[in-house]
């Protein structure tokens, strides 16, 4: 039996980067080996194992051979007869098929480190094609490894091209779609994921929704780019950056604006109503692909509060106070600070304005801030129940929100 840690440890080892999961791929042993050394076996549909002590997942070396579409659709073949080199063959890209032995040396047959020190993105092998979910893969890693330099091989973009050509994106399951989205959201660049996918004629199967703002115009004033996918772009990058790690934020902000999409050409390139125009797109997509109900939420009132944010100044207290009620920030506090950040990210991810200031977020926050510190005990103890309880809360709140102003 011989051990050897693979994939990710190995590449993020070599790039410097924080360590995460560790996975080993075990040579030359079988599945009673492993259950007589402790391991606990926990893979349904190939062999894999957790170590007794550390429970770092363990599988047995395997090959994999294509049976049916999607990305279900494989036989799985695994016995102490499969080479290392075997198993690293399957493997997406030659930087998570390098393995390091236990005494620290690594095996690396299909020049992984070299693509590391190069920056590139290249599959192993013509396997590569018989997976789409790859195509997914290809783009999450870009939106986490972009920002080191990389770019995807010539080749690989071109094998990518072929499977969506090909329809194969048809066959994924919507939850593996929302996990690489999800994954590459909490990345530092999530732009990449976007960029990548359309380079590969792929984001229109995935993501119909976003594809569709590439080529819509935006006045030149506001929106210095001009398009608005580019804009959608630009505010994903600002919303990791103001809220790194987080994909409810980055799914609000990859839809804030989908409604720009159903503009009719003749008002172009005003986009009137679109934050209403936005709600049923974020619904359809956010349904097709099981997204989280929270999310959807967050999402929705996002599209349709954004431009009230971005003219807080201007709302009155009555009209900040309906707001805040609209987005039930009264019952889940949380989600006007989520929205101010919406905000922020979709003002300052524009062409040259990524620095610019955005008071309007602080300013929501802390009128929010006022509103809540408004006891409602204090106006119970006057008395008051049923609608005029509600009626006085609402006035007290409002008094509050233009003292926080003043």
């Amino acid at each position: 039996m011989r051990i050897y840690l693979v994939g990710g440890a190995v590449r993020d080892a070599l790039l410097g980067l924080p360590a995460g999961d560790r996975d080993h791929v075990v040579v030359g042993a079988t599945v009673q080996d492993m259950l007589d050394a402790g391991y606990k076996q926990v893979g349904r549909d190939f062999p894999v194992f957790l170590h007794p002590q550390t429970s770092e997942e363990y599988a047995l070396a395997r090959t994999e051979r294509k049976s049916a579409r999607g990305h279900t659709g494989f036989v799985v073949h695994a016995d102490p007869s499969v080479t290392l080199e075997d198993d690293l063959r399957r493997r997406d890209f030659t930087i998570n098929a390098i393995a390091q032995a236990e005494d620290g040396r690594l095996v690396d047959p299909f020049g992984g480190a070299a693509d590391l020190e190069q920056r590139v993105l290249r599959h192993v092998g013509d396997a590569f094609i018989e997976d789409p979910l790859r195509v997914l893969r290809a783009a999450r890693f870009m939106a986490r490894f972009a920002s080191l330099g990389f770019t995807i091989a010539p080749e690989t973009l071109a094998l990518m091209r072929t499977m969506a050509a090909e329809g194969e994106l048809a066959e994924l399951t919507p939850e593996r779609v929302w996990q690489e989205l999800a994954k590459s959201l909490r990345s530092a660049t999530p732009s990449a994921f976007l960029h990548t996918l359309r380079e590969a004629d792929a984001l229109a199967a995935v993501l119909p929704e976003v594809d569709a703002l590439y080529g819509v115009p935006q006045r030149v004033e506001f929106h210095p780019e001009i398009d608005t996918g580019i804009h959608t772009e630009l505010v994903c990058d600002m919303a990791a950056r103001l809220a790194p790690g987080d994909d409810l934020i980055g799914y609000a902000a990859l839809t804030h604006d989908l409604g720009k999409a159903l503009t009719p050409a003749d008002e172009l390139p005003r986009h009137v109503m679109h934050e209403q125009r936005g709600i049923a797109p974020i619904i359809a997509l956010s349904e097709r692909l099981k997204i989280p109900a929270e999310h959807r939420e967050l999402a929705v009132l996002c599209s349709r509060e954004h431009l009230n944010v971005h003219r807080i100044d201007e709302l009155k207290p009555a009209t900040v106070h309906e707001l805040i009620a609209r987005c039930d920030g009264f019952r889940k506090p949380r989600r006007i600070d989520q929205l101010a950040t919406v905000c922020e990210a979709d003002k300052r991810g524009r062409a040259g304005l990524s620095g610019a200031p955005y008071p309007q977020a602080d300013a929501l926050r802390r009128l929010h801030a006022a509103a809540l510190a408004v006891r409602s005990d204090a106006i119970a103890a006057q008395g008051l129940a049923g609608p005029a309880f509600g009626e006085a809360l609402r006035k007290a709140r409002i008094d509050a929100i233009a003292a926080a102003r003043a």
